[in-house]
């Protein structure tokens, strides 16, 4: 994998796992839309990633949560960093936050484009039984962050597992 490209002078590259309901938002909603802001994350470790660490560049896994099986289905890369979650604001919104304000802002979004599927679902059993990903954050018990760093290893480990 490596980088994938220079941009303002940022050469590293960061990887991600971005949990969705599929009924919510699908990897083929992505792919139909091919550009997703991805909004409405109201947790602040999660809000956190999005704010401050998620860049330009950065890769995605877009896993499917709440489904049996629960798996990996494609990649992703982002193409606008953190940014204010408009969503946020209005009343009529699917996740409104009265809280948070345009002088004000709580939550943060990024924008993704549609990568390519895997050839295979990667499953959350598949990644359990797979002794280099025993590190990774999706796989300790209790974790239910939407958004969670990975590894560049473990983000090859699953796109070779998916045989992308």
């Amino acid at each position: 994998m490596g980088d994938t490209g220079y941009d303002g002078g940022r050469m590293s590259v960061n990887y991600w796992l971005f949990k969705s309901e599929p009924t919510a938002y699908s990897y083929d909603h992505l792919v139909e839309d091919y550009i997703a802001e991805w909004d409405g994350v109201r947790n602040f470790q999660a809000r956190n990633f999005l704010r401050d660490n998620i860049k330009v560049n950065d890769l995605v896994l877009f896993y499917h949560s709440n489904v049996k099986p629960s798996a990996v289905i494609g990649t992703a890369i982002v193409i606008r960093e953190g940014y204010p979650d408009h969503t946020a604001w209005g009343t009529d919104s699917d996740h409104p936050d009265p809280r948070s304000t345009v002088e004000n802002p709580i939550w943060y979004m990024v924008d993704i484009k549609a990568g390519q599927y895997l050839n295979k679902p990667v499953t959350l059993q598949a990644m359990h039984n797979n002794p280099a990903l025993k590190d990774m954050v999706l796989l300790r018990k209790g974790m239910r962050l939407s958004i969670q760093p990975v590894t560049q290893e473990q983000f090859e480990a699953i796109c070779d597992m998916g045989s992308v």
